[in-house]
């Protein structure tokens, strides 16, 4: 388990081994400590735009002696068949999951890149990285996705904390990823809002929105 100022030690320390700029996303755990929403977690979720930056990252943390370990007990067998399941590398208790343009299925959509918590430029001595937070209703989106140990109560976390949750744009945004592929996206995130259900009020409009969709994507 790393705290949040193990993590921007960890960032700091990663800024100094690169050798090129370098922009990602942060989600999962990473991201909720950097809202305030935990105290620690044990995995640093991490997007990319491109494979590139993906494999200068992964240079500059095996400088720091992290190396590649397997995802086989994280993840549910399902999820690990898919070809955009994580890279992971680990070094004592602390663990990368490494994503590049999807995360399984769930693409970095126009509105994750756009519609940004916070952003913290990390400066090594020859590179930056830049880390980019995503907005709430993006994470929980994606814990709906990903399906660990532990990711409802995250999710259950953020929606009781935010009284300003946009139920709406995380519909919005699933319905979107379903129209461009995501064909888990629809059952995860409808399985989670039935679980959450008991515990936070949710209108049955946005229910509604899912199985509308999923009706008429079986008929398409």
């Amino acid at each position: 388990m790393i705290t949040h100022e193990d993590q921007i030690e960890l960032f700091n320390l990663v800024s100094r081994e690169l050798h090129q700029n370098i922009t990602c996303y942060a989600f999962g755990g990473t991201a909720m400590m950097f809202y305030g929403y935990k105290d620690e977690t044990k995995d640093v979720d991490i997007l990319f735009e491109q494979p590139e930056e993906k494999t200068a990252f992964i240079k500059a943390i095996e400088k720091l002696g992290f190396t590649e370990t397997t995802p086989f007990k994280i993840y549910i067998p399902e999820k690990l068949r898919d070809p955009h399941r994580p890279l992971m590398y680990k070094r004592g208790d602390t663990r990368f999951d490494l994503f590049v343009k999807k995360i399984f299925k769930t693409l970095l959509s126009p509105k994750m890149q756009e519609d940004l918590f916070s952003v913290h430029d990390f400066k090594g001595t020859q590179a930056t990285l830049h880390v980019k937070v995503l907005r709430k209703e993006h994470l929980v989106l994606l814990k709906a996705v990903t399906e660990r140990d532990k990711d409802f109560e995250d999710i259950l976390t953020i929606v009781k904390r935010e009284k300003s949750f946009d139920w709406q744009y995380l519909i919005d945004e699933v319905l979107w990823q379903y129209k461009h592929g995501d064909t888990w996206v629809l059952l995860d995130t409808e399985k989670v809002l039935q679980e959450l259900k008991k515990y936070v009020f949710i209108e049955s409009e946005y229910l509604k929105q899912l199985h509308e969709a999923h009706g008429k994507g079986r008929h398409e």
